[in-house]
């Protein structure tokens, strides 16, 4: 599990290998949003929180077969006060289909998708919201690499092909998870708040991660989340892949906890 400071949105517990922790000063974010797992078990936290990126559409939309998204237009919606960018960020996820990264939504497209969602959402807190959707994916694609790095390829890399929001869809290991929480209250866990399936292309190869969000108990001001990233168990490989990880996250716990104890006797003795 790693841990790292800046804009974002999801929780889960530490038991749990493979998430990020992002974090930011976003006091001007008034996020009106919904729901896998907090350290404090605290649901109330993540009550309102959703993933702010459109996941239905509209009949007549023209849908992307990468994204299942519509078009999303920089025009500025009815009754709209601020004028908001219409510049897109370059993310650093490389594209299958050409040789460019793939592009983030303008403010104004996101304030759109926002719109078209029926979302009360400030105006001026459209752009930090950008900055935080931004984030998570940066960071999303970063614990993808981690385990594509463990693979040896010899092509230039992953490459993200297509990606699907699935907000009402809970993954096998959330669902999982809810079932433990009721058998065992004291593991009880919040739901996530919302799942995206990714699929990346492996030197021609398609493999599919699942990235579940959590909302964590709010550190003042500062919104915490957490994601947890891992390959789908779409095959043997995936299966393989996810024992090993874990195997070994598990034993690097028990060897911590272990030298923990050792140096513990050690002062006692002392």
């Amino acid at each position: 599990m790693t841990e790292s400071e800046i804009p974002s949105e999801c929780p889960m517990h530490k038991k749990v290998t493979l998430m990020s922790r992002v974090e930011k000063n976003t006091n001007n974010l008034t996020n009106n949003n919904n729901d896998e797992k907090s350290s404090h078990n605290n649901t109330s936290n993540n009550s309102n929180k959703t993933c702010p990126v459109v996941h239905t559409v509209h009949s007549g939309d023209a849908i992307s077969p990468d994204n299942q998204m519509p078009n999303l237009s920089q025009q500025p919606m009815p009754g709209q006060k601020l004028s908001l960018p219409t510049s897109r960020e370059i993310s650093s996820i490389p594209k299958v289909s050409s040789m460019e990264n793939w592009e983030y939504p303008s403010p104004q497209q996101f304030y759109n998708a926002l719109v078209r969602k029926g979302w009360e959402t400030p105006e001026e807190s459209i752009e930090t919201m950008v900055d935080i959707h931004n984030f998570l994916n940066e960071k999303a694609w970063d614990e993808i690499l981690k385990w594509e790095n463990q693979k040896k390829c010899m092509c230039d890399g992953p490459k993200l092909k297509r990606f699907r929001g699935r907000p009402n869809d809970l993954s096998p290991k959330a669902r999982i998870l809810q079932w433990t929480g009721k058998l065992f209250p004291s593991l009880s866990t919040p739901l996530p708040f919302d799942r995206h399936d990714w699929t990346i292309d492996r030197c021609g190869k398609e493999i599919r991660y699942v990235i579940d969000y959590y909302s964590g108990p709010d550190e003042g001001d500062n919104p915490v989340f957490y994601m947890d990233v891992r390959p789908a168990l779409d095959s043997v490989e995936s299966i393989t892949d996810r024992i090993r990880v874990s195997t070994k996250k598990a034993f690097e716990q028990f060897r911590e906890r272990v030298k923990a104890s050792v140096s513990e006797t050690g002062s006692d003795r002392s």
